[in-house]
């Protein structure tokens, strides 16, 4: 496993790292998910993320019992604030009250005194970016968090969010990036290298689409069989972008990689982006893409003359 720094801070985080969205108290069961979450360790994969949105809960519930036991210094962990997590119109957004109850929630569920890395999980316009700024500080300050960080914001507000802040700037944006979804080339990159924040992105699978693995029969128990998740690969699985994902799988089969490993080692020939965060269901999907790393030059101009006729989706 190989290891980038995030940002301006002095962590070290692994090019894999290890999601929690719609699989550990969620769709897998708790015995796989301790199963997947320790070998991932074992892999090298030192950074795991959530949010208190995922399974209202459950997903931090289920990591704090998975991690209990395991040295606390040993892994980088990430929770989020932002979507509702209650009924009141105070149990949402990027208000100090919410920024503040939340995190106490989250680390008793996650079974830790502090997170390493809390996001704003989307940009909240009817907070003033000062009360939440001054509010993440504040946690930074009391030891709850080491570091916050930003998820979907725009480069504006990412610049914005730097300058406001007095004591601790972010250190981290949180995208969507993979071959379909490249928006943040356009110059949510640059803003981040500018300000020296770490990049680490979601959905570089884009939804597991890929992998290859639904070009064909949509398989049983995956995502894309889920009568409420499956709606989540539509975007992806109309003709033009099947046509791409046939031709990364015949690139992967010429280059002795899985499909899987060619979409996140393209994401990785950028050396803004510091991680690719992956879910993981099975001890064999998460051994698999744990061996991603950036691509030979030969398979990367391969990939970038499919990237150059891949349609331009939206995850977000």
């Amino acid at each position: 496993m190989n290891y980038r720094t995030l940002g301006r801070s002095g962590v070290k985080i692994s090019e894999v790292s290890l999601g929690a969205w719609l699989t550990y108290g969620s769709l897998v069961d708790q015995a796989t998910a301790v199963e997947t979450v320790r070998r991932a360790l074992d892999l090298g994969i030192n950074h795991i993320d959530t949010a208190d949105y995922y399974g209202q809960g459950a997903s931090e519930s289920a990591l704090g019992e998975i991690l209990a036991g395991v040295r606390r210094s040993s892994y980088v962990l990430a929770s989020k604030v932002f979507w509702p997590t209650g009924p009141g119109p105070n149990d949402r957004g990027l208000s100090r009250k919410h920024i503040h109850e939340t995190i106490d929630a989250s680390l008793r569920r996650l079974k830790t005194d502090y997170l390493d890395i809390m996001y704003c999980h989307r940009y909240d316009p009817e907070v003033p970016l000062e009360e939440t700024v001054a509010a993440m500080e504040d946690l930074v300050a009391r030891g709850k968090i080491l570091y916050w960080g930003v998820s979907c914001w725009t480069a504006p507000q990412i610049a914005r969010a730097c300058r406001v802040a007095t004591r601790y700037r972010p250190v981290v944006n949180q995208p969507p990036y993979n071959i379909f979804d490249r928006h943040i080339e356009h110059d949510v990159l640059d803003t981040c290298a500018a300000e020296s924040l770490g990049v680490l992105v979601w959905s570089p699978l884009a939804q597991g689409v890929l992998t290859g693995k639904y070009l064909g029969a949509t398989p049983a128990n995956s995502r894309g069989a889920h009568e409420r998740f499956g709606r989540l690969l539509e975007m992806y699985r109309g003709p033009h972008c099947t046509a791409v994902v046939a031709e990364l799988v015949e690139i992967a089969r010429h280059a002795g990689l899985t499909p899987g490993q060619v979409a996140l080692g393209w994401c990785l020939r950028r050396a803004e982006v510091t991680s690719v965060i992956v879910g993981a269901a099975s001890l064999s999907q998460i051994e698999e893409n744990a061996k991603a790393a950036v691509l030979p030059d030969q398979v990367l101009a391969a990939v970038e003359q499919v990237v150059a006729r891949a349609p331009m989706l939206d995850a977000v």
